[in-house]
């Protein structure tokens, strides 16, 4: 789970009221934490919500506190102003990181908390949302160190040199990837590629190569930064739309005045960031019985602005209008979870069930508790992954002909367009995660796959399935059937 250091004093500006320790305490359950340290006026809280990037800073737990507190309602205004700049995509960006969003905050005064809040924002989203940084990236520039407009584009590991952040020297992205730490630690999202990705401004001042490491000249911000330019690089616009809105709407909270950018693609034109609110339907009977109180309609949506929604009320259903900075509503539940947490869970008494009765695991989940104890038993390790995939993961790179899989109709990544229908490929996908691990390496996993069944109403069928592998410098077909054998045999099944 995330963690958000900072300090107190940091915080009173941003909420408009002085906090104690002991308020803070109470306070930090409206966003889902809990106040791990407390040294002098540092803070370290521990977030118990991975689906809110907007709370992993400072910036963001004070403008969610103020709702709770009374001191605002509502959705946050936040002002985009018309595009000043634009930056052009090229075409050669497409095979290697093909998207790109950008925006302009100016007016700022930075102090060393606010660079270091940043910064800390900006590795949360780095290392969680962005799957450390594969699926999204972040470069922060001194805006009035840039010649617009941008051009996002590729370069040879060699074909050009600049000084990259904290180092004093130039070097060629190659010698990045060689030399620099960053070019270490995340070289492998580039290094397949022919070419590199470069962010270079008109005068040819390189921005950064991304998702490595900005230039020393464009890419440092200091307490003498005024003006900033944002992008983010990945695989999908929709992974990078959330943590645009995420980090503008932080610095605006600090007097930053936004600015859009005109992001020219090829084939067409976006203007970034896109703060409009979202909408979302919700049955106020469905509240009050998912949360057990007997609430007035206008006590629901007092609550809900408290939430820091916008409410139009029609009838016996609640238009919910929530901000851009947020993109965890899904279901009414979600919203109703925000309802529950507004009003303050200590404040719902628990009931004794009506009807009590005797629980027990259930036949199948005890089988597959058996069956991890002999693989176990038999030296193997247990994995969990991820029920969401792809089609390439599925079929591609497993050399098979492509089925029907259950798709999602509006993924939110390219990595996660479906689900699956067999094992293998994800527990493939672990161990080439793992080439680094000394052999042997002996994984399995007992996990849901989701196939077609046109009988049934849903028109798919949950199984339950086992997978092992076994990776080793030698390893033959008699030691996995072995271990197969050895399986069965416990399990008292003659195959």
């Amino acid at each position: 789970m995330p963690t958000v250091e900072f300090n107190l004093a940091d915080l009173k500006p941003l909420l408009g009221r002085e906090i104690n320790r002991e308020e803070l305490e109470d306070l930090i359950l409206y966003v889902k934490g809990e106040v791990e340290d407390f040294y002098e006026n540092e803070v370290k809280i521990d977030l118990k919500d991975t689906n809110r990037p907007d709370l992993w800073s400072v910036e963001g737990i004070a403008r969610e506190l103020k709702g709770h507190l009374g001191i605002e309602e509502g959705i946050p205004n936040y002002k985009v102003n018309p595009p000043e700049i634009s930056m052009i995509v090229s075409k050669k960006v497409e095979k290697v990181r093909a998207k790109t969003v950008a925006a302009v905050v100016k007016n700022l005064s930075f102090d060393e908390e606010s660079i270091r809040q940043i910064i800390q924002l900006q590795e949360k989203i780095h290392l969680t949302y962005g799957r450390n940084r594969h699926a999204t990236s972040i470069g922060i520039y001194d805006y009035d160190k840039i010649a617009p407009p941008i051009h996002y584009t590729t370069v040879e590991p060699e074909g050009i040199k600049f000084v990259p952040l904290d180092f004093e020297e130039e070097l060629t992205p190659k010698e990045i990837l060689e030399k620099h730490p960053k070019g270490r630690e995340y070289g492998h999202l580039i290094k397949k590629y022919d070419e590199y990705p470069l962010m270079i401004d008109s005068k040819g001042n390189v921005l950064s190569i991304p998702p490595i490491i900005n230039s020393a000249y464009t890419g440092k911000i200091t307490e003498e930064t005024k003006n900033v330019f944002i992008e983010m690089t990945g695989h999908s616009i929709e992974t990078l739309l959330l943590p645009l809105n995420v980090i503008v709407t932080a610095l605006a909270d600090r007097g930053g005045k936004i600015y859009s950018v005109e992001v020219k693609y090829p084939e067409k034109t976006i203007v970034t960031p896109d703060l409009t609110p979202k909408k979302f339907d919700i049955n106020l009977d469905y509240c009050r019985k998912i949360l057990g109180l007997s609430l007035t309609d206008e006590e629901i949506i007092a609550l809900l602005k408290r939430a820091r929604y916008n409410i139009e009320k029609n009838k016996n259903k609640l238009v919910v209008y929530y901000p851009a900075y947020r993109n965890d509503i899904m279901h009414q539940r979600d919203v109703v979870e925000d309802i529950a947490i507004a009003y303050n869970l200590n404040n719902m008494k628990p009931e004794t069930p009506k009807l009590p009765t005797i629980g027990r695991g259930l036949e199948i989940e005890e089988f597959c508790d058996t069956i991890r104890e002999i693989m176990i038993g038999l030296g193997f390790q247990e994995i969990m992954t991820f029920s969401l995939t792809n089609k390439e993961n599925l079929f591609v790179k497993m050399n098979i002909k492509e089925e029907d899989v259950c798709e999602i109709a509006n993924p939110v990544s390219s990595s996660w367009t479906a689900l699956r229908n067999w094992l293998i490929p994800s527990l493939l996908e672990f161990l080439s995660r793992n080439k680094h691990v000394d052999f042997p390496q002996k994984i399995f996993e007992v996990g849901d796959v989701v196939i077609i069944d046109e009988i049934r109403e849903t028109k798919t069928k949950t199984i339950r399935k086992l997978a092992c592998a076994i990776s080793d410098s030698k390893v033959s077909y008699e030691e996995i059937s072995s271990s197969l054998d050895a399986l069965m045999r416990n399990l008292g099944i003659e195959y």
